[in-house]
């Protein structure tokens, strides 16, 4: 008897159906092919035994496995309930009436229970897009599809669960995900996002607020510059309370994203609240760009981070291959990771947000404490190219708060006024950019920076002069256009005056020939 089952496989963030098809004819041995990797081929044995320990017996045949399209590679453990299910129905041991109405996928335990596999939400996508009556998912992958009303997405512990639904003796109502106890605990649990640092908690450094809230408005990149102590890393952190909640789009793009890393969220559902991703400066080019062999290619850090703030703290110091590597998603907001038998694409629209001291003892600019040498400064804020700086928005340099400010403690602006604002100038983006494919001014074209950014005569001039006095490039141009869009749907200004162009243009100090002159 030949048995088919409904898998699926992960390629990007979305997942594409594999059909598992199991036979029992005559002969001896278990054949499994289909292009399957090592964790694939294993699972025979787990499976085997599985199905042991619950007394179901192994038919002394020959069984063949085949995982179609044959010409596509399988990795992952999730094809250990579907084989087994297979080899159930095949060998005639229960009746398994609804086994073509579900997307089945799920680990199989040598004791028949059933762990997580990764990627449950494009599998939930692919089970509405074919029709499908719904899914069966280990139950804490299940929590990730929860949102999927419009299937029944059933969270398992065991393969006796899976029988009981598919054979549809009983009704088992009681494992669809959100009647689960899972999913009430999930959703009644604590916020993710909280223990973010208020921006009232950060003594001094109003220019920097400033310009964080800038760039949270616009979705643009900032980098922070200045001796240790400053608030660098603190501001970076409180930047998380001024973030705007997501569109239901970019939540379920971010979802996907995190549902194939197989990264677990503390909610049930979408991820609502925008990811704010911190990795060592040590990290490797494949941790932050994303990589794997194989068919096995796994999101990075700037995909983790996508509609959301990538913090790479120690910016200087980090591998020059890796900040170099930045450049393209940057500009791009996607990034392509080639492999010799593979090629994926992640979405990848973050905010960057760095931090760096401005010379090799860190101490420039915090009175006589620097022993560094021009060159040596300049030498070590070269290590970011000019390419890189081009990219980043707003420059911004933090001093050392005074000590009586410190001690003073002066009471400052909290992150909800601040993130008020913020949403105000998101919305106007939003409307503006309606049917354009973006939502935020840093994501403007130069098509549509001509459209939105026209410029009266008086900025016209006085952005001709900034360029000059500066030697900015043309990139630099358009950055500070983007920045002045902002600024100005801040101050609630339909259009771009001096007084924004001048703010913008403090923002770019890096673009200067000579760093010594800092």
């Amino acid at each position: 008897m030949l048995i088919n089952i409904i898998g699926a496989k992960c390629i990007g963030i979305d997942a594409v159906p594999v059909l598992v098809e199991v036979k029992i004819d005559r002969g001896v041995g278990i054949h499994l092919v289909g292009l399957a990797d090592v964790a694939v081929k294993e699972s025979l044995l787990r499976t085997v035994t599985a199905l042991q320990s619950m007394n179901f017996h192994i038919p002394g045949k020959k069984i063949v496995i085949n995982l179609a399209p044959a010409d596509v590679h399988k990795n992952g453990s999730g094809y250990d309930l579907p084989i087994a299910l297979g080899i159930i129905a095949a060998s005639g041991q229960r009746d398994l009436r609804g086994l073509d109405k579900y997307l089945i996928m799920g680990e199989l335990g040598l004791d028949g229970s059933i762990r997580p596999v990764p990627g449950a939400l494009p599998y939930a996508e692919v089970a509405v897009g074919l029709g499908l009556q719904g899914c069966i998912l280990p139950a804490q992958s299940a929590l990730e599809a929860a949102e999927y009303r419009q299937a029944s997405i059933y969270g398992v512990d065991n393969l006796e669960q899976v029988l009981s639904i598919l054979e549809e003796k009983e009704d088992r109502d009681d494992l669809l995900v959100w009647n689960r106890p899972e999913y009430t605990r999930a959703s009644a649990g604590p916020d993710a996002a909280g223990g973010y640092m208020d921006f009232s908690e950060i003594i001094g450094q109003e220019a920097a607020k400033r310009a964080a809230e800038v760039a949270v408005s616009g979705g643009h990149n900032l980098i922070l510059i200045g001796p240790p102590g400053g608030g660098k890393s603190s501001l970076a952190k409180a930047i998380t309370g001024i973030l705007p909640p997501m569109t239901m789009e970019q939540s379920l793009v971010t979802s996907k994203i995190y549902s194939v890393s197989g990264l677990p969220t503390r909610d049930a559902g979408l991820i609502r609240r925008r990811p704010f991703r911190a990795p060592h400066y040590s990290a490797s080019l494949a941790a932050i760009v994303g990589g794997g062999n194989g068919g096995n290619i796994v999101p990075g850090e700037i995909s983790l981070a996508h509609n959301g703030v990538l913090f790479c703290d120690e910016f200087a110091q980090m591998p020059k291959s890796v900040v170099e590597a930045l450049r393209g998603p940057m500009e791009d907001r996607k990034v392509v990771v080639s492999r010799l038998r593979g090629k994926v694409e992640y979405p990848a629209s973050f905010m960057l947000v760095a931090a760096t001291n401005p010379c090799p003892c860190g101490y420039y600019g915090d009175g006589d404490r620097c022993t560094c040498t021009v060159g040596q400064r300049v030498g070590y804020l070269n290590r970011l190219s000019g390419p890189l700086l081009d990219r980043i928005d707003l420059h911004v340099w933090m001093s050392p708060v005074d000590t009586r400010r410190l001690i003073d403690r002066p009471k400052g602006e909290s992150s909800a006024d601040v993130a008020a604002r913020v949403m105000k100038a998101r919305e106007v983006q939003l409307k503006r950019f309606k049917g354009t494919g973006i939502s935020t001014n840093a994501e403007m074209t130069n098509a549509l920076m001509e459209r939105f950014c026209p410029l009266s005569e008086g900025c016209k001039s006085l952005l001709e002069s900034i360029i000059d006095r500066l030697g900015l490039s043309a990139r630099a141009y358009s950055r500070i256009v983007r920045i002045s869009r902002t600024i100005a749907d801040l101050a609630g200004s339909a259009d771009i005056l001096p007084a924004h162009i001048s703010e913008a243009s403090g923002y770019r100090f890096l673009d200067r020939r000579n760093f010594g002159e800092l």
